[in-house]
């Protein structure tokens, strides 16, 4: 055999609690803390917390956040220095809107500052900080300071009339509000401020590189067409339109007082672009409004924004927005920046939607510059760790009807499999890459959602997708016309990597999807629920002997206390891609550490504890960097994929054997660690590519794992199992209301009293059929005497978890 070593630090010691697999119907395995079921040993009170976690992990550079309107095929995108990119043909569906895009680079001017800010922001050092005003509406700032002032831009889209799409292509505006924010009042101040609008042609790229992610290519950046001002002078009333050669408004600075000039400058010989240069007086408040759509508009639809005016689009904004992220569900905890994070994703989880002009139909996209199209299984992790744990069922159902109604019409890619009815892809408009996994990933969230939602109308018109797509499951696992192994789905392409294999992915997403649909069928008592049970069964199985047979042809290792471990396969045919599969980063994100969260495995498995000390503390850890490039030898980084932090799997490996040390710091890591701490916008490769709510989804799921968890164990319900000690502060309450479950709506809220001697929990379900059995946990706090549920007092056995019926 070949051995591999390692010299890096001992793993931790495992924590002694082993518990069942996730949610499998089929293979129930229980173990017990102290005999109680579900138990989390006790653990020190000096844990994690989010704050902590920051001090890990440097916050997201040079990021891009999307701005945009629900169900538009058109968004904004501003950049970490305030630059707003307004490109409307950002993929195959919007290609009839190329060459009208504009590039809006906002710098302000100050004091002294003769070129008018000429420089451009290139590396992000921290000077320009952004946010969210809290508002209803989503307005993001962005702010820069200098000599005792500190300038802000305010942007927000708008359609008019403020409403929801009807086509799906509706010109949508921004609105920019550009301000003197504050003042320094014990200085002197300056004489004046200001900010220069430097007007381009799209120029930039992307990267997946943290700190080298956005390039400009200034050889691109003159716009195509002249741009000319109406008049020779801004007016206070009229304002001061720019315009197209056909007379179409491109940008407008709006009617308003405390503008002291707005000067227009043609491009010349030093610069291929014209400006728009904005002087403000020196004082608190003093701003000047901005109206830029992201195509060239007629006059009359432009000229009746315009007089709609800031204030008037923003209360419609506000109502608007209000309306969309309304839900009976809350979640909110004494942590601030976990409450913005969930917030903030599900305003971007719905402005990265789009409704199709030429078909009507709804659809999800990954991204609202980069990867705006769709890869079908981190689009159906957002649909259901994000929105239909946070109760936004009715979302969910739009954007998961074109996945039904397109069923069947992909071809699976590998070679050896046919075109079949049931198989779920990503609809053809919105295509990237075909992974045969997506099948699986939307069979979960199809059959999760139904379990979730309880929404009898979805069930009825699912079910018989639901089944085609078990059909398809079926049918794949028993295909002989292949050289790979039976009894798991044949070779095919699992990633973006390309290459057909049998990859342990694939299986797993499958495979969980499967069990997830059994659970429904059994639920609403369909005739094909044992059928499709007793092949889940038997696949598990094929899956198991599979993996272990295949060990034989994978090398093993040695950790740093020299015991021998197996690094574990992620392709289950035979041949020479070893060393090139464990090398590349999806050896982590899209290998088998996934095998846990899909059921397939266990985490007290030895071959899932050898997958974790792999990344964990393998030997290639000596060769990592910390912050760089995520194309390195994959490890786990303060718990999380040092490549695509929403695929760290290991975390449910903690989750599921009751680790809470280490489920908090992979819990905390994905919050801080792959979220912006500005605008709480996620990133898909650490640093590199935003604009997207890959990763937040995973963090958010996970915190409602840790409070109300239905997935531990079949017909169970365990709450407060790994409440984070950061959530029971004395005297601060946190609620978990409405909170879906299998089983039906939950709701708990916890106090913690000012002694911290007595915890307050008020527990209310809203089962939809026959009651699970309840298990309370009870968080390990230091000098805890007292439980009081529902107003009773409860007897103490230390942590022991305790029935409550």
């Amino acid at each position: 055999m070949k051995f591999l070593t390692t010299t890096s630090r001992p793993a931790r010691a495992t924590a002694p609690i082993l518990l069942g697999c996730l949610a499998s119907l089929l293979a129930v395995k229980t173990c017990a803390a102290e005999s109680s079921p579900g138990g989390a040993a006790a653990q020190s009170t000096h844990e994690v917390n989010f704050q902590q976690a920051a001090t890990w992990w440097p916050d997201l550079p040079n990021i891009w956040t999307p701005v945009g309107w629900k169900d538009d095929v058109f968004r904004f995108n501003v950049f970490w220095n305030g630059m707003i990119l307004a490109e409307p043909a950002m993929n195959r569906r919007t290609q009839a809107w190329a060459g009208q895009g504009l590039q809006v680079t906002v710098l302000p001017t100050f004091e002294g500052d003769d070129d008018w800010g000429s420089g451009f922001l290139r590396v992000d050092d921290n000077m320009v900080r952004q946010g969210w005003n809290d508002d209803a509406a989503p307005v993001l700032w962005s702010e820069w300071t200098d000599s005792g002032l500190l300038l802000r831009e305010e942007v927000f889209a708008h359609i008019a009339g403020g409403g929801a799409v009807t086509r799906g292509d509706e010109p949508v505006f921004l609105w920019i509000r550009l301000s003197v924010h504050a003042i320094c009042e014990t200085l002197p101040p300056p004489q004046e401020s200001g900010f220069t609008l430097r007007l381009q042609a799209p120029n930039l790229s992307a990267r997946m590189s943290i700190r080298d992610n956005v390039h400009l290519h200034p050889e691109m950046a003159k716009y195509p067409r002249t741009l000319t001002p109406e008049a020779a002078n801004f007016d206070a009333v009229k304002g001061l339109r720019i315009l197209e050669p056909d007379g179409k408004a491109r940008l407008a600075a709006a009617p308003g007082k405390d503008c002291r000039q707005i000067v227009f400058s043609a491009p010349n010989a030093d610069r291929s672009w014209p400006e728009v240069h904005a002087k403000l007086p020196v004082q608190k408040g003093a701003h000047v409004d901005f109206l830029l759509p992201i195509t060239p508009q007629d006059r009359a639809a432009f000229d009746a924004e315009l007089a709609t005016g800031y204030e008037g689009a923003l209360a419609e904004t506000r109502a608007y927005w209000k309306e969309i992220t309304a839900t009976p569900t809350k979640f909110e905890v004494p942590e601030p920046d976990i409450n913005d994070c969930m917030r903030q994703s599900v305003r971007f989880a719905n402005m990265l939607t789009e409704k199709n002009p030429a078909t009507g139909k709804y659809c999800i996209v990954n991204g609202s510059w980069v990867y705006c199209d769709l890869w079908t299984t981190p689009g159906a992790m957002d649909l259901e760790m994000l929105l239909d744990t946070l109760g936004h069922h009715e979302t969910v159902d739009r954007y998961l009807t074109i996945f039904l109604d397109e069923q069947g019409t992909v071809k699976p890619p590998g070679a050896c499999y046919p075109l079949h009815p049931g198989f779920l892809s990503t609809p053809a408009a919105y295509k990237s890459v075909d992974w045969l996994g997506d099948n699986g990933a939307v069979l979960y969230t199809l059959a999760n959602h139904a379990l979730l939602s309880g929404d009898k109308a979805f069930i009825e018109r699912a079910t018989d997708g639901i089944v085609r797509s078990c059909e398809w499951i079926v049918s794949a696992r028993h295909l002989t016309n292949h050289n790979g192994r039976l009894g798991v789905l044949p070779p095919a392409v699992a990633t973006d990597d390309g290459r057909e294999i049998q990859a342990v992915w694939s299986n797993g997403w499958n495979y969980k999807g499967l069990c997830a649909a059994v659970k429904l069928l059994q639920q609403i008592g369909h005739p094909r629920a044992a059928e499709f049970a007793k092949e889940a069964a038997a696949y598990r199985e094929d899956f198991l002997k599979a993996i272990r047979s295949q060990c034989k042809d994978w090398p093993v290792w040695k950790d740093a206390t020299g015991k021998t471990r197996q690094l574990v396969p992620t392709d289950l045919t035979s041949g020479d891609q070893i060393g090139y599969l464990a090398r590349h980063p999806f050896y982590l994100d899209g290998g088998p550490l996934m095998l846990v969260y899909s059921g397939l495995m266990d985490a007290s498995d030895p071959l899932m504890q050898d997958g974790c000390a792999w990344f964990r503390d393998g030997p290639q850890r000596a060769l990592y960097r910390t912050n760089s490039h995520s194309s390195q030898v994959a490890v786990l980084d303060h718990e999380i994929s040092s490549c695509e932090p929403c695929y760290s799997w290991n975390i449910f490996h903690s989750w599921q054997l009751g680790d809470r040390e280490r489920f908090l710091e992979g819990m905390y890591s994905v919050f801080a660690g792959s979220v912006s701490r500005k605008t709480r916008i996620s990133c898909e490769h650490r640093g590199g590519i935003t604009g997207n709510v890959f990763s937040a989804p995973l963090g958010i799921y996970l915190a409602r794992l840790a409070v109300i968890d239905d997935q531990l164990q079949p017909n169970e319900l365990h709450l407060l199992r790994l409440m984070p000690l950061a959530w029971l502060p004395p005297s601060q309450p946190a609620v978990f209301q409405n909170i879906p479950t299998e089983f039906g709506p939950v709701t708990v809220e916890t106090k913690l009293s000012a002694d911290g001697r007595t915890l307050e929990v008020t527990y209310q379900p809203t089962f939809r059929g026959a009651a699970p059995k309840v298990w309370l946990h009870i968080p390990p706090v230091d000098g805890l005497t007292t439980l009081k549920v529902n107003g009773k007092e409860l007897p103490l056995n230390g942590t022991a978890p305790i029935a409550l019926n």
